[in-house]
């Protein structure tokens, strides 16, 4: 897996992952979307070799981008957008990629993670919760945006390990499912810490 930080570098190999940093201050969801699209569609215009207008990416019924022209890339597309900060994935499976900001300030919201987790949150000093807590949160949403529900699937009902700096596991019982991601903190255009999580998983 490929982490780059341009939208003008272009992936000599998949999957890859570009975190953009922007000084953009998306205050809506319909601003959030069309920031992260529109950096999309340039960075795909030239990652395939064609011109921006070429590019036309559409959505799932429950939200997963699909990149409807060029037709017949094979490729999917994951994308998030926190903060000033957009993470575009792309694959030859499917992808996922999420980015929260660490919330130092405050404390994390354990109620919405699975029991593991939480027991894992609550034996950690209290000072490195926020930042352990984005990386878990970031890795959740990754997985399940690369199986296409979304958090139409309870947050609580899978866990995720970090393995180290730059991995994690996700253990998925209901679905059968063992699977490995990688993670990385970055800075978004303003410089607040940012924790990006990016997940490929196999078809079946």
């Amino acid at each position: 897996m490929l982490w780059l930080s341009s939208i003008d570098q272009t992936a000599p190999a998949l999957p890859a992952a570009w975190l953009i940093a922007t000084q953009a201050q998306p205050a809506t969801l319909p601003e959030r979307s069309e920031l992260r699209r529109s950096l999309a569609r340039k960075l795909l215009a030239r990652q395939f070799g064609l011109a921006d207008a070429a590019v036309e990416i559409g959505h799932e019924p429950a939200g997963r981008p699909l990149i409807l022209r060029p037709r017949g890339s094979g490729l999917h597309l994951s994308l998030a957008t926190r903060a000033g900060l957009v993470a575009i994935a792309l694959a030859h499976r499917p992808v996922g990629i999420d980015v929260e900001r660490v919330a130092l300030a405050s404390e994390p919201p354990l109620a919405v993670l699975h029991p593991g987790e939480r027991h894992w949150l609550e034996n950690l000093p209290a000072p490195a919760r926020p930042l352990a807590f984005a990386q878990l949160w970031s890795a959740k949403e990754a997985y399940v945006k690369a199986l296409g529900t979304g958090f139409s699937r309870a947050p609580e009902s899978f866990s995720v390990q970090l393995d180290g700096a730059e991995r994690f596991t996700v253990n998925d019982e209901e679905n059968g499912r063992r699977a490995a991601g990688v993670i990385r903190l970055t800075k978004n255009g303003g410089h607040e810490t940012m924790a990006a999580a990016f997940i490929v998983l196999d078809r079946a």
